[in-house]
């Protein structure tokens, strides 16, 4: 899958360019408290976990009491999931294989 190009522009290049030398989780923390409400964070985090569990085969009632996510967001992940660009499954996998690798 390719990226949307109207995503491609030199701002989030640097904001890519920056999230790319975060060195520990410490850091991570650091930054996105700063680049972000808590509430974009904390729903970043629960689309995350929304496509986990859809990826698992889990049911909506379920993602639904597990994450406090609505079911117009669980749609959404479930469409990313199934036509985005793949961003989602990529990082799922890489993040379960090291799981595993432990």
């Amino acid at each position: 899958m390719s990226v949307n190009q109207r995503l491609v522009n030199p701002l989030t290049d640097n904001l890519f360019d920056i999230i790319l030398k975060l060195e520990t989780r410490e850091e991570c923390y650091e930054f996105f408290e700063d680049l972000c409400t808590i509430n974009e964070l904390h729903d970043m985090s629960q689309r995350l976990e929304v496509a986990r569990m859809l990826r698992h085969g889990e049911k909506y009632d379920k993602i639904e009491e597990a994450t406090g996510a609505s079911t117009a967001t669980i749609s959404r992940v479930k469409r990313s999931l199934a036509y985005g660009a793949d961003g989602y499954a990529q990082m799922l996998k890489r993040i379960e294989k090291e799981k595993e690798d432990v």
